[in-house]
């Protein structure tokens, strides 16, 4: 009975440690089976490396083989395989070398697949010449012989038609222009200066706006309008605080139909007055006021279009022989100072002018404006030159000089001048054209 369980004893003991080895050996194959990252990654980049050289050395082997398939030396080695007689007269000639690299090597392969497989030699040259090429007119120029029965002309070839927008302009005969200023003087002295004067300050603006027509053919109709107006002080002027030194506003139409190369029929209507009154120093009395006088005068005659000194010297010459006069005075107290006899606002009469306009321009800084002006009604003459002459300065700043002389024997006689009279001035200011 103790002998079997010594026995039943170390039965289990063994069966113990048995159980215990099979656990560690299995434990060792499990670790020994379990991969290590590190080594897997390595491996995979590895062989990523190997893939990548393969493929470019299989790339660069179609790549040559492409490149040399396009070269017809190579045509014997893709070819069904044939006997061809080069590669044997080569191996029997005193010089195998032709000089082409490329056929050479092609004849030394081909022999040497003669004489290792001369199983797979199918065909030789001389068959193939016996059978012959596909075509042996291939490279023959081929003509054709046409008899021509009439020749024809060339039909050009015309252009689809392109719808276009086509837009009319109506020519526009009329110009407008323009030019205007604005002018100051002014002039200081004092109560005790060694000489008779006395201070005083003048402005005048000006401006003159045209309108014309020009057909481009006969016709012409050509628009100014004039305006001036003055003013100055003085300290020895005890009743007014200013007075009108320059005034004007004057409307010249001239309806032209050419004649011959410059020489118009004209029709010319001149109408002037002016804005304000006139007064004289340390004196209440009116001279002249706005429509007191306002003149009116409608000549036909015939003009001329003057320009010369290479178009420097421009402007016109009026010779009107009929033209009618009209003056109408607003106030009667200053009917008579403009030849109104009775107690009458008109008066009428026919007469004679002339009229030159002209523009020289000295240089390009220096001009010289000019209006000669002369009306007669064989009884009484009335004569007006004016003349400005301007100094540019700059662009916008200009310097004025106007002479004025006026012949009126209508007006009263003076003692040292008789009709004759006389305005100057000059300026510096502002100047605009357009």
């Amino acid at each position: 009975m103790r002998y079997k369980q010594i026995f039943f004893l170390v039965l289990a003991v063994i069966a113990s440690m048995d159980a215990s080895a099979q656990r560690r050996r299995q434990k060792a194959e499990e670790k020994l089976n379990k991969p290590d990252t590190a080594q897997v990654v390595k491996s995979y980049i590895d062989s990523l490396a190997v893939l990548r050289r393969q493929l470019d050395s299989l790339q660069q082997v179609n790549q040559k083989m492409r490149t040399e398939a396009d070269d017809g030396r190579y045509y014997r080695l893709f070819a069904p395989t044939t006997f061809y007689h080069s590669g044997a007269n080569k191996q029997l000639s005193l010089s195998p070398s032709t000089g082409d690299e490329v056929t050479d090597a092609v004849d030394e392969v081909m022999m040497s697949l003669y004489l290792r497989r001369p199983d797979l030699v199918r065909n030789n040259e001389s068959r193939l010449k016996e059978v012959g090429t596909l075509r042996e007119d291939v490279n023959t120029e081929l003509t054709q012989k046409v008899d021509l029965v009439e020749k024809v002309e060339v039909v050009p070839e015309e252009a689809e038609p392109v719808p276009v927008a086509v837009v009319v302009k109506k020519p526009n005969f009329w110009k407008f222009k323009g030019n205007g200023y604005l002018q100051f003087l002014q002039n200081y002295v004092s109560d005790n200066w060694h000489k008779a004067s006395e201070s005083y300050y003048s402005a005048v603006a000006a401006a003159t706006l045209e309108m014309n027509y020009n057909d481009k053919d006969r016709l012409t109709f050509d628009n100014k309008l004039e305006m001036k107006l003055g003013f100055q002080t003085s300290t020895s002027d005890t009743v007014h605080k200013f007075k009108t030194n320059n005034d004007l506003l004057r409307l010249t139409s001239k309806l032209g139909l050419q004649a011959h190369k410059r020489w118009y029929y004209t029709m010319q209507l001149l109408a002037y007055t002016q804005f304000a009154r006139s007064l004289k120093a340390n004196d209440t009395k009116t001279y002249s006021d706005f429509m007191s006088p306002f003149h009116l005068t409608l000549g036909i005659g015939m003009e001329y279009k003057v320009s010369a000194l290479n178009n420097r010297l421009t402007g016109s010459l009026n010779f009107l022989p009929l033209s009618f006069n009209f003056v109408y005075v607003d106030r009667l107290a200053l009917a008579s100072n403009n030849g109104i006899r009775g107690a009458h606002h008109t008066s009428e009469d026919f007469g004679s002018q002339f009229t030159a306009d002209l523009k020289w321009q000295i240089a390009d800084q220096v001009s010289w404006k000019s209006r000669f002006y002369v009306n007669t009604s064989y009884h009484r003459t009335l004569m007006e030159w004016e003349n400005l002459f301007e100094l540019k300065v700059t662009k916008s700043i200009s310097a004025n000089l106007f002479l004025y002389p006026r012949f009126d024997d209508s007006s009263n006689w003076d003692k040292d001048l008789g009709y004759f009279q006389f305005q100057e001035w000059s300026s510096i200011g502002l100047t605009y054209s357009f």
